[in-house]
């Protein structure tokens, strides 16, 4: 194992251990969450010792709770308790015997199987001037001290509680498919043909940094020329809570000083690159989930699959390219997601 994380409650009577902090969603299934926590069962006081996972969206600070209103909302929360060990308990992974070998007789491992409709870690660039914890939805492994797993009427003590926060991050698998083609026709007046646009991507999945191949397939049929070409990358952020709302910002933009002339045709494959270095001031791109100040990037393509039912944030991505045509304004938004 080659890094253990670890926290410790105020108190020093339980510990929170976890072999690593990124768990996968490969679409059809999302790795175990597993752990320990050392109990010193000498500073309990009778109390039981319990844990939770969850995930939840946070959309407002912290520091402006000031009048008793949550800003944070629990998506999916799932609770077990470690000590006293319960009758019934599931054999031990392999990283939880690592784990203990390293803890001692005072762990107790604990699991948790994420389901499959739970968003990834994503978080919605701050502005500027703001301040305090970024909103997005974030995953938090926390161990405590209580007498019962979830009474509302209970008041747990900070120094009683030990926390991480984890990430749930995408994977796309590889795949040869072909990818999105798209077309568009347009008339204009005192013409009686049209220019034709056909633009289609070479894959359909494109991994952070790869340059993105969008092939230009322009039919001009009218006396008109086409003058300038842009290629520009959107995302398409979905915040799915009470309501879906969905929101556009553009992440890459490109002119193309190409022309096209009157009754011909052109085909020319662009390249674009969108990188979160090139939007850096843009507040509420959504980007992927943090760990303290590590790097991070634009956030993953949300992957769903059959009938699931995703909550939370959810992103995806289209390309957009608008041909100029001299003296008849623009051809329009040409679409390929």
């Amino acid at each position: 194992m080659a890094k253990v994380f670890k926290k410790t409650s105020g108190n020093g009577t339980i510990a929170l251990y976890l072999g690593k902090r990124d768990f996968v969603d490969c679409v059809d299934s999302v790795e175990v969450v597993d752990g320990v926590v050392k109990v010193d069962p000498a500073g309990l006081n009778g109390k039981k010792v319990f844990v939770y996972l969850a995930c939840a969206f946070r959309y407002g600070s912290d520091d402006l709770d000031v009048i008793g209103l949550s800003f944070r909302r629990d998506i999916w929360i799932k609770r077990v308790q470690v000590y006293p060990v319960p009758a019934t308990k599931a054999p031990s992974t392999p990283l939880q015997e690592s784990l203990l070998k390293k803890v001692g007789d005072q762990g107790c491992p604990f699991t948790f199987q994420m389901p499959l409709n739970l968003p990834c870690s994503v978080s919605l660039q701050p502005g500027s001037g703001d301040s305090g914890k970024a909103c997005g939805v974030d995953f938090e492994v926390k161990a405590y001290i209580a007498d019962e797993a979830d009474n509302p009427d209970e008041v747990i003590e900070k120094k009683n509680t030990c926390r991480l926060i984890i990430r749930k991050i995408q994977f796309a698998p590889a795949n040869n498919k072909a990818g999105p083609k798209a077309e568009i026709s347009k008339q204009f007046m005192m013409t009686d043909k049209p220019v034709n646009v056909e633009i289609s991507l070479e894959k359909e999945i494109y991994y952070h940094g790869d340059p993105i191949s969008v092939n230009v397939k322009i039919n001009n049929e009218t006396t008109k020329t086409v003058k300038k070409i842009k290629v520009s990358v959107e995302q398409l952020t979905s915040v799915v809570l009470y309501s879906s709302d969905t929101y556009s910002k553009e992440v890459c933009a490109q002119e193309f000083g190409e022309t096209v002339g009157a009754n011909s045709t052109f085909e020319k494959s662009f390249q674009v690159v969108p990188l979160l270095a090139d939007n850096k001031d843009k507040r509420g791109l959504a980007v992927d989930g943090r760990l303290k100040d590590e790097d991070t990037n634009l956030a993953s393509t949300t992957l769903g699959q059959g009938e699931r039912e995703l909550q939370g944030i959810l992103v995806s991505y289209k390309v957009k390219v608008t041909v100029t045509v001299s003296g008849g304004g623009m051809l329009g938004g040409l679409t390929g997601r």
